[in-house]
């Protein structure tokens, strides 16, 4: 397992009965999550002294009682800095177990010796680019959610990363990728973090399992003839990280050579020393 211990302004404090207690910077959220489905005591008292707490509607969705949240404040990884900002379906715009992967950007980047360009898909609010961009890569960001690509700028302005290489791009990811095979237009390495379920904008259907192997297939034609690396990342339960491994090595390894290794992302739990599993990841590198 991969496991992002090196926060300071985010914590992993508790988690049971399907919720999780978090610290981000100076507010306390308690938000659902599927794995924790063991029923231990929730005996920090953040549990009831939150600063929010996200709860499930027996309907479907759910709805924040912010109490004194504010609409938005920031949190920093190092040098990074990212907005943090309620929002639906419990999320908060950043994803903390994915700074394990952002340190193994930022390390491959620095170490390449040479001009890197890297292409990041279902890009969210960026904070695979601006990790990308802070080791010195050209980046392209690619979301099909123009709100998400806003915030995503905010962040890297936020980051002193303004000014950096970054090509911000609101469009379907697969289109877009197909536009640039056509253009002739090659990346170093690529980041994907592709969505379990949704539709494009002609009312195409999108499921992981049934649609990533053609994607991945896809975008192995945008790589360059020295590609870097590439990360797939998947938040689908019942996908194994092997699978991602048979992916990576079916597609990027015959091709092109290197190796592959896939393993779950966690966050260590503070109260407990344990660590909650949140998704998987697959690093391909030649």
């Amino acid at each position: 397992m991969w496991v992002s211990d090196k926060w300071e302004d985010f914590e992993l404090i508790d988690c049971s009965g399907g919720e999780k207690l978090e610290r981000w910077g100076g507010f306390t959220l308690v938000r659902p999550d599927p794995q924790a489905i063991w029923k231990t005591p929730k005996t920090d008292p953040r549990w009831k002294s939150r600063s929010a707490r996200y709860s499930r509607s027996s309907t479907g969705g759910g709805s924040w009682d912010k109490g004194r949240l504010p609409e938005s404040w920031r949190i920093k990884y190092g040098d990074l800095t990212f907005n943090i900002k309620p929002m639906n379906f419990k999320h908060t715009g950043l994803f903390p177990e994915q700074a394990v992967n952002w340190d193994y950007i930022r390390g491959k980047i620095a170490g390449a010796g040479r001009p890197i360009s890297v292409l990041n898909l279902f890009a969210y609010t960026g904070g695979a680019t601006v990790a990308a961009a802070a080791a010195g890569a050209s980046v392209c960001h690619v979301d099909a959610a123009k709100g998400m690509v806003a915030w995503a700028k905010e962040n890297a302005k936020a980051s002193g990363l303004e000014e950096s290489p970054i090509r911000w791009i609101v469009d379907d990811c697969a289109k877009f990728v197909e536009r640039e095979i056509r253009r002739g237009r090659r990346y170093d390495a690529i980041i994907m973090d592709p969505p379990s379920y949704g539709r494009g904008p002609s009312g195409e259907t999108w499921k992981l399992e049934d649609s990533l192997y053609p994607f991945v297939e896809l975008c192995a034609g945008v790589l360059s003839d020295e590609p870097l690396f590439v990360i797939i990342n998947s938040y689908t339960t019942g996908l194994s990280a092997s699978t991602l491994t048979y992916i990576a090595e079916t597609v990027f390894t015959r091709r092109f050579g290197g190796r592959s290794e896939s393993a779950e992302l966690g966050l260590r739990v503070s109260s407990n020393g344990l660590v909650l599993p949140c998704g998987a990841a697959c690093r391909w590198e030649r």
